[in-house]
């Protein structure tokens, strides 16, 4: 048979992926699959949903991805029908032991960690995917969470949004995450918050690699020598027009926003730069 994307039964995405679909009551039946969590801390849930789906599609493997959400939450953009048709509650999870889990971004990066309501119930899931997940990777916002609660390492403000598509340089070939990808790829970014190379340096120390970073947005990507932490700052599983819906939407708020840098082409198109890097990261993730 051919390598399958497993997604549970009737999420939107399973139809225009061509996915094969499984009972959530009954997930621990898909047995030859990686079996991937995904904590979706995203406002907009069906669109994150496609972009990871659509990255594990993409990597030819046997996947079953795991949506699961953090009990007693309630969400501004996506129903509760939604959340208790396709999502498990972190604690149908916890006592089993999986391959593989995403941590998405949210947004939430000017607010301190602590004043985020979950923050406790997020603290947990970390420490426990240390042991119980063989990899785990944490993005964007996910990713200055976890360099807090794991190194002590702080966000600050940036002046102005981080907002675009940037090259990143590969600083170390021979990780197994950059196999494909040197001497650079590019990567989106969305963000008004940073982390800093030097306090990762002095608080995570020799046990915590940058192996990739750019001139223009800073840090990329960070990964543990043993490989079960992987922190990328952008947003490699953005679909082409992300940056263009989230730009028109601040246009419509009436926030301070200058166009996403390096993605439009002269004609006003779309630059789609990243697709064939994004899809060589996730494999290499998920090998």
């Amino acid at each position: 048979m051919k390598p399958a994307l497993y997604l549970p039964q009737g999420i939107p995405c399973a139809k225009d992926l061509h996915a094969h679909s499984y009972s959530l009551a009954q997930w621990r039946e898909c047995k030859k699959s990686l079996r991937v969590l995904l904590l979706n801390l995203m406002p907009v849930k069906a669109d994150t949903e496609m972009d990871i789906a659509r990255m594990l599609k993409a990597s030819g493997l046997d996947v079953q991805l795991l949506p699961m959400k953090i009990s007693g939450q309630r969400y501004k953009t996506t129903s509760m029908e939604h959340m208790d048709r396709f999502y498990l509650d972190f604690e149908v999870y916890e006592p089993y032991y999986f391959d593989r889990m995403i941590i998405t971004g949210a947004p939430l990066e000017q607010m301190p960690f602590e004043e985020v309501r979950y923050w406790p119930q997020l603290q947990h899931i970390m420490h426990w995917a240390d042991e119980h997940v063989e990899r785990t990777l944490y993005i964007c916002w996910a990713a200055q969470a976890g360099l807090y609660e794991h190194y002590g390492v702080n966000k600050h403000d940036l002046p102005h949004k981080m907002f675009g598509v940037f090259n990143q340089q590969v600083l170390c070939p021979a990780s197994f995450l950059m196999r494909g990808l040197q001497p650079s790829f590019k990567m989106p970014n969305s963000r008004h918050t940073e982390v800093r190379a030097d306090e990762i340096a002095e608080k995570a120390g020799e046990g915590l690699l940058m192996i990739a970073s750019s001139d223009d947005s800073g840090v990329g990507v960070l990964v543990t020598k043993d490989g079960r932490r992987t922190f990328i700052v952008g947003h490699l599983e953005y679909s082409a027009d992300t940056l263009d819906k989230e730009y028109h939407r601040d246009l419509d708020k009436h926030l301070p926003i200058q166009a996403p840098q390096n993605y439009y082409k002269e004609d006003g198109s779309i630059d789609f730069s990243w697709q064939t890097h994004a899809v060589t990261f996730y494999r290499n993730w998920l090998l």
